[in-house]
């Protein structure tokens, strides 16, 4: 069994984006520049833009937080994104959801030019995606895509089963997969007989979000086992009173499968720089 490590293929990454940042600069080429809104209070919203802004920082990017009240009004928050859109300063925006529940997600995501959703949520960018043109893709699965090419695992001709089929994850990610020349099964709440299904997978992708889901009796021997689940559970032993859990028991599954993520520190980091990677594009394209 080999560890598919997010921290460390994402810092690689990571340093090739700064590299060639500077590569842009000294030629005179513009600065990527990345804008977040955040609206309200969510602390795990307030961590996740914190870690962007750092990231940014760390590769050489200028970046823009705009911070918002929860009582901000659909019309105000649809209006703070239009200003971005025709700012050429600058070249990517997320709107950091969830977003207060007064608030159309849909609605605001839509509004954002497509040409600057470095999120990859734009029925524009969706739609690309799913005829393999050039486009920013979602972010999640960008970064396992990347994670995957990193450890040079096969995926032409092996059986991927998806679990879950978010627009976030599950969906693109089997279209994703699909291009990867894999025979795609998209699994979901209401799939009949799910680990008939999932033992014959030569890669599971986990993005189901409940906790330790997957078992090691569910999976074959062998199997490349992909963690996208994080959720907090209480543990009162720990300082937190929490512990991170994914969808896979890893210590069960570690023990069968031949490449496995962690959590934390699998697909996290590479949703990251899936989104910076997607900021420095969405510059170059230009």
């Amino acid at each position: 069994m080999q560890i598919l490590n997010g921290n460390e293929v994402s810092k690689k990454l990571r340093e090739e984006i700064k590299n060639e940042v500077g590569m842009l600069k000294n030629v005179g080429k513009k600065t990527p520049h990345l804008a977040a809104i955040l609206v309200g209070s969510d602390g795990a919203s307030i961590t996740y833009v914190a870690a962007k802004e750092k990231d940014c920082k760390e590769v050489g990017f200028d970046s823009t937080v705009l911070r918002f009240d929860a009582t901000m009004t659909e019309a105000e928050l649809i209006a703070e994104v239009e200003k971005i859109n025709n700012n050429p300063a600058i070249d990517g925006l997320i709107v950091q959801l969830p977003l207060p529940k007064h608030i159309n997600e849909k609605k605001v995501t839509e509004t954002i030019d497509y040409r600057k959703d470095v999120d990859g949520f734009h029925p524009m960018n969706v739609g690309l995606m799913f005829k393999g043109l050039p486009c920013f893709l979602p972010a999640t699965p960008f970064g396992i895509i990347k994670l995957l090419e990193h450890y040079n695992i096969e995926t032409i001709g092996k059986h991927c089963v998806v679990i879950g089929r978010s627009d976030i994850v599950g969906k693109p990610m089997s279209a994703l997969m699909l291009q990867k020349n894999c025979t795609v099964t998209v699994c979901h709440s209401r799939t009949i007989n799910i680990e008939e299904h999932i033992k014959r997978a030569d890669i599971v992708i986990a993005a189901v979000g409940i906790p330790e889901y997957v078992k090691a009796h569910m999976i074959k021997d062998g199997a490349v086992v992909i963690d996208v689940g994080i959720t907090r559970v209480e543990d009162a032993s720990t300082k937190s009173g929490y512990r991170l859990k994914g969808d896979v028991a890893y210590e069960e599954c570690a023990t069968k499968a031949s490449y496995i993520t962690t959590v934390p520190g699998g697909v996290g980091p590479m949703t990251r720089v899936g989104l910076l990677l997607n900021t420095l594009n969405a510059v170059k394209n230009k």
